[in-house]
């Protein structure tokens, strides 16, 4: 897959810094260790999932949806840089996140309200297929669901991981 050829909806600046961290080079006796400092993407707090969700916003636009459906964990990282990115591209989001709504919302959850994002909580054994459920409802109100598999990992995501090669053979990431 050539990603050159693939839609994609800029969300972030690029490069980000590399870091040479001496201090831990020098406790473990070399090799030079560096740290990717993906943290520093201005969008929604940092993250590396930033870079597949532009080719996952990118193909969701071309095929002119209207509302991005993710699922994860109450605290997701992904999850909530989806709902900055679907806020960011001006598409509604849902996040189906397993576990039960807190009394106070904090964190990543926190930020996932601020970002407009509709939440819907479930048992983690449910959260597979509530997340097409929820899909399937929005298109019978009539929106148009973009579902993004958890983590944004899917041939479209893998576009965004540096250094990746992805193409249709199988086992060729």
């Amino acid at each position: 897959m050539d990603v050159n050829n693939l839609s994609r909806f800029k969300l972030a600046e690029y490069p980000t810094p590399i870091h040479f961290l001496k201090t831990l080079t020098t406790a473990f006796d070399g090799p030079d260790i560096y740290m990717k400092r993906d943290d520093l993407i201005s969008l929604g707090m940092g993250g590396n999932k930033v870079r597949k969700l532009e080719f996952l916003i990118g193909e969701a636009l071309e095929h002119r949806k209207d509302t991005l459906v993710t699922a994860g964990g109450i605290q997701s990282n992904h999850c909530r840089l989806t709902a900055a990115s679907a806020r960011r591209a001006g598409l509604d989001c849902h996040l189906v996140l397993n576990g039960a709504p807190p009394d106070t919302p904090n964190g990543n959850l926190l930020l996932d309200h601020l970002f407009g994002a509709h939440i819907h909580y479930c048992d983690r054994k449910d959260r597979d297929s509530m997340l097409y459920q929820v899909a399937d409802e929005l298109a019978e109100n009539g929106k148009k669901p973009y579902v993004i598999p958890v983590g944004g990992s899917n041939s479209t995501g893998c576009a965004g991981r540096p250094g990746v090669r992805c193409d249709s053979r199988p086992g060729s990431i």
